[in-house]
């Protein structure tokens, strides 16, 4: 039973497929503790929410024998760091660049977890990132890689660019022996965070993470990490592009998960000019789609401002009528960057007295 789930994950385009127990990760839940105790989370209140279903699969789910994990490669072709020198162009995180792979992912899983419970006689439940279910420490438990230092899992065969899925099952089926670490002495994820995001080897600060800054915390962005966001206006693959494992990686076999040409170093100009329905058009069956056209703009302002492209000045000023409050906020910040003082000042006698938004005003000011 279990050979034949895993030749159906494989030849439905799976990378690797592994099986553990649902009691494995106690540990995992220990340290999910931690990270919410040491207020790493930063807004992300909802990882509180269930905190126990979290760290015991039995908890969300009774029935389930058999935790069943599954790897999908989304290796990229191109250098997901090439473009962070190109200042009027914008870095989209690789995972970002073309279809959302909860939706991806969880279609093909929905095909096999159906075909096994029919086979199988056994009841099945399919998770992918949007459930309490702590995937990474149970595809390591499953032997799809260990969590690196950057907490992330690595593959001996994809390296860093995996994305998982769960089936839980009432089966009763082998499970595989876990992978063991193999970090070893390395800590270069560790030493190129731009924002210092890893306290400690394993242990990371979401408050200082480019992908959580830019994608799930809500309102404005510290000053002090604005600065060092560059040109990443959505996500950071800093830390898993310079995993040595990557020597083993390949092109994302799935074609949905190839980068779109226009999401490759897209230009600043562009897309900052984008009101809400561009943005629904260009991101459409994207992920970036879900964090909004103001939060969108807003990460983009802060990569003009960080350019240094006095070009881009004309589309900067243009957002400081915009509709949305954290846009304003952040046109004042990034002409704060590429004005002079003095033209600054004037700028602001100009706009300052006519601004409703105490957030923006403090920008200003």
């Amino acid at each position: 039973m279990k050979t034949r789930l895993v030749e159906d994950a494989l030849r439905e385009g799976f990378s690797a497929v592994g099986v553990t127990r649902p009691d494995r990760i106690s540990e995992a839940g220990s340290a999910l503790s931690g990270f919410l105790e040491r207020g790493f989370h930063g807004t992300m209140g909802w990882l509180r929410t269930r905190q126990d279903e979290r760290g015991s699969p039995e908890r969300l789910w009774p029935d389930v024998r058999s935790v069943i994990m599954v790897s999908m490669n989304y290796g990229p072709d191109l250098d997901p760091l090439a473009s962070l020198d190109q200042r009027d162009r914008a870095t989209i995180s690789v995972y970002a660049q073309n279809r959302d792979y909860h939706d991806v992912v969880k279609g093909k899983l929905k095909l096999v977890a159906g075909r096994f419970a029919a086979y199988s006689g056994h009841d099945v439940k399919v998770f992918v990132d949007t459930a309490p279910v702590m995937e990474k420490p149970l595809a390591e438990k499953a032997g799809l890689g260990w969590q690196g230092k950057h907490t992330n899992l690595v593959s001996r065969d994809f390296g860093s660019w995996t994305f998982l899925g769960a089936i839980f099952t009432t089966a009763d089926l082998p499970e595989d022996e876990a992978e063991r670490d193999h970090c070893g002495s390395c800590r270069a994820c560790l030493d190129i965070c731009p924002t210092n995001a890893f306290p400690d080897p394993y242990q990371i600060d979401a408050r200082r993470c480019i992908s959580y800054l830019t994608i799930e915390h809500k309102g404005l962005i510290d000053r002090a990490l604005r600065p060092l966001m560059g040109n990443r206006i959505y996500g950071c693959d800093d830390c898993l592009a310079v995993c040595p494992w990557n020597k083993f990686a390949s092109r994302a076999r799935e074609a949905k998960f190839h980068g779109r040409d226009e999401l490759n170093a897209p230009a600043l100009e562009t897309l900052v000019a984008l009101d809400d329905t561009a943005f629904r058009t260009l991101f459409s069956g994207s992920p970036i789609k879900r964090i909004g056209r103001d939060k969108f703009v807003s990460n983009v302002l802060i990569a003009i401002g960080n350019s240094g492209e006095p070009d881009l000045l004309e589309a900067c000023r243009a957002r400081l009528d915009d509709d949305a409050e954290i846009v304003r906020a952040m046109a004042v910040w990034a002409l704060s960057r590429l004005l002079s003082p003095e033209a600054f000042q004037s700028l602001k006698e100009e706009h300052l007295p006519n601004e409703p938004s105490a957030l923006v005003a403090s920008e200003w000011n």
